[in-house]
């Protein structure tokens, strides 16, 4: 009899699939129908500091747009003030109480001082876990790599400070050294780390000559990159390591504790197939453990992560080598180039 059972920040999951950040968040029902389909954890969708301040200062611009047009009027409307975080904590707060699952609750802040503020307004809702999202678009020739890594640090110290829940941190893969940067923050008593945030670029219509934002699932292959740096990453630091990005499938599960990974985030997937799918996922997790008669995650986690495998280079392999090495049979295979 298999046994799916991990944990991750502390918390016993009854597997290693969490529905990830994503717009299922604002439907209760969606969320309830993938923990019956077995789904471990979810995130709640982000809280965007970004996104408030802007519906903010939209408010009071509407609210002011015909003030004083004359000089009997000053307004049209009573003072009012935009609510701020309230309304999203209202629904973390409703989501937690309607699941038996683990919720964990996502922030995504842009100045310094108010993601500590934020993260303890989280915490009082009763959430499991909180995931802060670590990003830097790089658009200022004058910031340097470092300074960035050390503000982010900084923060993540502030919060560990201010929060007793665990946290996690979800990192983008556009550090200079990633590891480097990861050891840092391993060592601020972060609970784990989630490999990795998939952010927005953008795009060109060159019918409309216009900016615009597509929807961009993600692909198997993009498991990829969290492959690699779990396996890179297993027993290597003390917080725990969750996959993310590209995860359709059981196999795609299994690859990923099989490299040292103790959980994964699914989300793509489950808008291209359903939350039930999740159901499907998990079997064939099963049948992936019967078949290689693991009866634990932990009889194969790490498996073939850095530490256990025999070749040595795999996980610092670019494969630049081996194309030139194999141009011969790459030519007769592609004769067009």
């Amino acid at each position: 009899m298999t046994n799916l059972k991990t944990k991750y920040l502390g918390l016993e999951l009854k597997n290693p699939v969490i529905l990830g950040s994503c717009n299922f968040s604002n439907n209760i029902d969606k969320l309830k129908k993938a923990e019956d389909a077995g789904v471990a954890a979810v995130v709640f969708k982000s809280l965007f500091e970004e996104q408030i301040s802007l519906e903010s200062i939209q408010l009071e611009d509407n609210l002011n747009e015909y003030a004083e047009r004359n000089a009997e009027m000053t307004s049209l409307f009573p003072n009012i003030v935009h609510a701020g975080p309230d309304e999203y904590l209202e629904k973390v707060r409703k989501t937690k109480e309607a699941l038996k699952i683990p919720v964990i609750a996502s922030l995504n802040a842009t100045y310094k001082t108010v993601w500590a503020e934020y993260a303890k307004l989280i915490e009082q809702t009763g959430v499991d876990a909180l995931e802060v999202n670590f990003f830097a678009v790089p658009n200022h020739f004058n910031v340097d790599g470092v300074q960035i890594e050390n503000e982010q640090i900084e923060i993540l110290q502030e919060i560990k400070k201010t929060v007793k829940i665990p946290v996690s941190v979800k990192l983008s893969p556009f550090y200079t050294n990633t590891l480097n940067l990861i050891s840092k923050m391993d060592k601020t008593g972060v609970n784990g780390f989630v490999l990795f945030n998939r952010l927005f670029q953008p795009e060109i219509n060159t019918d409309s000559l216009e900016h615009y934002s597509p929807i961009h699932s993600s692909n198997v292959v993009d498991n990829r990159l969290p492959l690699r740096y779990a396996g890179l990453l297993y027993n290597e630091i003390n917080a725990d390591i969750c996959a993310n990005t590209g995860i359709f499938s059981g196999k795609d599960v299994a690859k990923m504790i099989l490299a040292g990974a103790d959980c994964t985030q699914v989300v793509s997937t489950a808008y291209v197939n359903g939350v039930s799918y999740i159901q499907t996922i998990l079997n064939d997790l099963e049948l992936f453990m019967q078949k290689n008669n693991f009866i634990t995650i932990n009889d194969f986690k790490g498996k073939l992560s850095k530490k256990n495998t025999k070749d040595v280079y795999v996980y610092k392999r670019a494969q630049y080598v081996d194309i030139l090495l194999d141009s011969e049979n790459i030519i007769k295979k592609y004769p067009m180039l």
